[in-house]
């Protein structure tokens, strides 16, 4: 067995030094993906793109090696972008909701994953939008994927009417940093919002961090709120996560606290006004400053300097509108539904018109 295991890793060290880059896929783990669902994306190393399929709590690392290339680069604005998705899965906009959009950082082409079809019947798809602005479906079935099952979701059972199924949150977002995966979401637990990292390539994953807010609006600590967005953040050389909730707390947490089982209290560090969900976060700098840029889905685009991230105070105290750090608000973004980085000047944004969802090239403010 051990000289059986040798000659395997021999092979496997010599086939990654030959390819000039490192193995995207483990290798004999590898297989098509099988998704009952997709939404949450993020890009990692070599082209690898983890897609959260929520119904499964499952999340998929796909190899996209051979689907990020051929296209022109970048991707170009297109004007009602929903009704092209749609003609080309033979469908309405009616039947498809995007469910996320991310760029990806070598070719500049967006990657959209949208469900066409309501209820048990949907289907999972992914696009590809590039430069000149032609539009490919991803065949998810030739795709080599690795993949990590996340334990004790929430329930699957079908939602009242109206509301959202417990399980359509086991993932609301992620982010790759230095190897590892991070996922936000709930669980089935009573400490039900979670944060988990996960080791790439996949291993194990375990039931993560219990995370918890105090929410100055609700004067309330929260354990059952999950974070709907986040970002990796470095402050000094310590990985932190800046996390957005609902009624819309910013929160700062360490990644070192974040251990299997731990029961976290998040430094909630600004409240940015109630009525409003969170949707999008990017990182960038212009002018020598760092910023953050939140989507949310009532108070606009939300411009906020990073520069006190790592020293604000935590507010533990009611407070009746906003507080801690402020931000701007940028009147000449409106109706953004997805946002990601396009380059180092531009954002790439679904922002929702009259006639439906526009995909448009914005300048960072």
């Amino acid at each position: 067995m051990k000289s059986r295991a040798l000659k395997f890793f021999v092979v496997l060290a010599l086939a990654i030094f030959t390819s000039g880059r490192p193995a995207a896929m483990p290798g004999a783990e590898a297989t098509a993906p099988t998704f009952q669902s997709i939404g949450p994306l993020t890009f990692g190393a070599n082209d690898v793109l983890f897609a959260g399929d929520t119904e499964a709590a499952t999340v998929y690392a796909l190899d996209l090696a051979s689907a990020a290339t051929g296209g022109a680069p970048g991707t170009k604005a297109i004007p009602a972008i929903d009704q092209k998705i749609a003609a080309l899965l033979g469908a309405t906009p009616a039947d498809i909701s995007v469910t996320d959009l991310v760029v990806h950082p070598k070719t500049q082409n967006a990657f959209v994953s949208v469900m066409r079809g309501q209820g048990a019947n949907a289907k999972p798809v992914l696009v590809r939008i590039d430069g000149a602005g032609a539009l490919t479906i991803v065949d998810l079935a030739q795709l080599k994927s690795t993949k990590v099952t996340l334990p004790n979701p929430p329930s699957a059972a079908p939602a009242a009417a109206g509301r959202q199924s417990a399980r359509a949150q086991s993932i609301t977002d992620m982010a790759y940093m230095d190897g590892k995966l991070y996922i936000a979401g709930l669980s089935n637990e009573e400490f039900a919002s979670k944060l988990r990292s996960v080791s790439y390539p996949f291993a194990t994953v375990d039931n993560g961090a219990s995370v918890e807010i105090f929410h100055t609006n609700h004067n309330a600590l929260e354990t059952r709120s999950p974070v709907y967005t986040f970002v990796p953040y470095k402050i000094g050389n310590a990985p932190h996560l800046i996390a957005g909730y609902l009624c819309t707390p910013l929160v700062r947490f360490p990644v070192s606290s974040l251990t299997p089982g731990a029961k976290v209290l998040g430094a909630t560090i600004a409240e940015l006004g109630a009525g409003n969900r969170p949707i999008d976060m990017v990182l960038y700098k212009k002018d020598g400053k760092e910023f953050l840029l939140m989507s949310n889905t009532s108070r606009g685009v939300m411009k906020i300097p990073t520069d006190t991230f790592g020293t604000a105070q935590h507010i533990g105290a009611r407070v009746a509108d906003k507080a801690g750090i402020a931000y701007e608000t940028i009147a000449s973004m409106q109706g953004v539904q997805q946002l990601d980085l396009l380059d180092a000047t531009h954002s790439l944004v679904l922002t929702r018109a009259t006639a439906g969802l526009d995909l448009q090239s914005v300048p960072l403010p």
